[in-house]
């Protein structure tokens, strides 16, 4: 049987950042909603993959509205870290998820790991899980990953979350220093909604 196109759908997060990537990903035809629109917190996230977070949100934030719910859980992982902070990216910026205060831990959880990690490449990555969940419990996953290393110090005002200290494979600046529309095309998210693209 051939899939529906999805024509209307809920984007699930309460992170203006986000919700504006994924829209700007989404073709212009569909109509999007945002969490916003009705109202809604989000859930506590307790899994333990970016995977299951993902499909926490979309669950919880589709059996609210009755819509077809994207949405997204996606992290950094830094090698040197022990893939630190992973899924808990947002939650080392407090309970108010500050990134300046994320991205100050993460350089001074480097330093105390190795005082010259600044002469070194620290490789890391940014991880995109995407879960689409119909209200009749169908669910789709998809997995984005894009390579890079951790910037000597912060540059860069576009982007959002870790985007400053961020510099992927085969670039010389951080995401942050990259004009959006391009960042969008290469990044995590980009590469994850690729495979469901298919849906829209």
């Amino acid at each position: 049987m051939k899939n529906k196109k999805i024509s209307k759908i809920l984007i699930g997060t309460n992170n203006p950042g986000k919700l504006r990537e994924i829209a700007n990903l989404l073709p212009k035809k569909v109509k999007v909603f945002s969490t916003k629109d009705f109202n809604l917190k989000s859930p506590n996230e307790t899994g333990k993959t970016f995977k299951s977070n993902a499909l926490i949100k979309a669950k919880y934030f589709s059996k609210k509205t009755n819509l077809i719910c994207l949405s997204d859980d996606s992290g950094l992982e830094i090698d040197v870290l022990k893939k630190k902070p992973g899924i808990y990216s947002a939650r080392w910026g407090g309970k108010k998820s500050d990134f300046n205060k994320a991205m100050q831990r993460v350089y001074k959880e480097l330093d105390k790991k190795d005082k010259e990690w600044k002469k070194k490449k620290v490789s890391a990555r940014f991880i995109c899980a995407l879960v689409i969940y119909w209200p009749n419990r169908k669910k789709i996953y998809s997995l984005g990953k894009v390579s890079g290393k951790i910037s000597k110090t912060k540059k860069g005002k576009n982007g959002f979350g870790y985007d400053p200290i961020f510099i992927p494979n085969g670039h010389k600046r951080t995401f942050a220093e990259m004009r959006k529309s391009y960042k969008y095309k290469i990044d995590h998210r980009a590469k994850a909604f690729k495979k469901i693209k298919r849906f829209f």
